[in-house]
């Protein structure tokens, strides 16, 4: 989640198991298949984020909705981490109520919501009411977009990692490799950090990166393919004191000096220190001979909404995906670059947006991405079960 917006929703553990065992959600909830063009009357919407998305795509929604008042009444927006978001579909949907009517994503609550079958398929059902997905995309996004399986559209992209940030006053030659950075965690015990895979993208970008670094038999096969991931992951927890629940808490121990070193993105390392949450000074380093790990932000539609709903929803994501839209996701380097479609250049971004990344922005971005391998992240099972493992086999310390 996005660190500056601390104020989440709290999603009881009630929502997720009862002492009896959570019902499971009903099956006969497929798609309304007579969708209409637009809503008999304009619908209220409640917004989901478990990805920190609305820093990148509230402008989109908000003036889809000041333009648009024919399909959106009004939009009420909530918070909840990615693990917690499962839980509360669920226990709506078990009680015949969809109160949250979209959903944004990454692929860590991707990954559950399909597996548990939270959410309507959208594609190719109503690929009418969208644009053409694959002439519309960034190759990369688009393939991104596949991971989707048809139940979800990526409304942001960027090729996140794995990148190290360090400060430069303590770690004056940072690691070039994984063999280096662990032995450079063994020189500095406890001062090397990162968050919780399964709520954090720099974490499980750290995870998913890798696998292509350390020469894996499978790099999309986290129990069969990873042999040499888990073994390093486990002697390299000898020398992380502990994993947060999410990069917020790993981005402020940077920032107060509890780490020197931690697993980044080119988001997570220009927007902090555009907010001044990171010192403006931190540095980042690549491994060498790495391959972006890519990621991406997805609207998904819980099972349950009506028809109506669900018109205006398929209505705000092409809107969303309109180039003049997309241009807002430059944001200020949250999601860097953020665009999931192409032909939208920066200089296409507010001028907020321009100066920001003008600033604190690193050349080096651009050519990074051109010239290094771009790899999808996980496919939903194989995320779900590299998540558990490692949640069962490192994180568990």
């Amino acid at each position: 989640m996005r660190w500056t917006r601390k104020l989440q929703l709290v999603i009881p553990t009630l929502l997720i198991v009862t002492a009896c065992g959570a019902p499971e959600v009903p099956q006969a909830q497929n798609a309304p298949t007579a969708v209409p063009d637009r809503p008999a009357k304009p619908v209220e919407l409640n917004v989901l984020d478990v990805a920190g998305n609305l820093q990148l795509t509230q402008g989109m929604i908000d003036e889809f909705v000041k333009t648009n008042p024919d399909f959106v009444s009004k939009v009420n927006y909530t918070k909840a981490t990615a693990p917690d978001m499962p839980g509360k579909l669920k226990a709506e949907q078990n009680s015949g109520t969809s109160q949250t009517h979209l959903v944004l994503t990454g692929t860590d609550g991707l990954s559950s919501v399909i597996e548990q079958k939270l959410v309507y398929e959208l594609l190719p059902g109503f690929s009418a009411k969208l644009p053409d997905l694959e002439k519309t995309y960034l190759p990369p996004a688009w393939e991104m977009q596949k991971l989707a399986q048809g139940q979800g559209v990526a409304v942001t992209y960027y090729p996140a990692g794995p990148l190290l940030e360090y400060d430069p006053a303590k770690v004056p030659s940072p690691p070039t490799s994984p063999a280096e950075l662990l032995e450079w965690a063994k020189a500095h015990p406890g001062k090397f950090q990162y968050a919780r895979p399964a709520n954090s993208g720099p974490g499980r970008t750290f995870l998913m990166g890798l696998p292509y670094l350390l020469g894996d038999s499978d790099p999309k096969d986290p129990e069969k393919g990873w042999e040499k991931t888990w073994a390093y992951l486990k002697e390299l927890g000898q020398y992380v004191e502990n994993y947060p629940g999410g990069t917020t808490d790993v981005m402020k121990n940077l920032a107060n000096g509890t780490s020197w070193m931690v697993a980044s993105t080119t988001g997570w390392d220009i927007n902090p220190r555009v907010l001044g949450s990171v010192p403006e000074g931190m540095k980042i380093s690549t491994f060498k001979g790495f391959h972006w790990v890519t990621d991406a932000h997805y609207a998904v539609v819980p099972k349950g909404v009506s028809a109506d709903v669900l018109s205006a929803n398929l209505a705000l994501i092409k809107f969303m995906l309109d180039p003049k839209q997309q241009a807002k996701a430059y944001d200020k380097g949250y999601f860097y670059p953020g665009p999931a479609v192409k032909d939208v250049t920066l200089k296409m971004a507010p001028q907020e947006s321009q100066d920001a990344i003008a600033k604190f922005g690193r050349p080096e971005y651009d050519k990074l991405i051109e010239e290094n391998p771009k790899e999808t992240s996980l496919p939903a099972a194989q995320q779900v079960k590299a998540f558990q493992r490692w949640d069962r086999e490192i994180g568990k310390k």
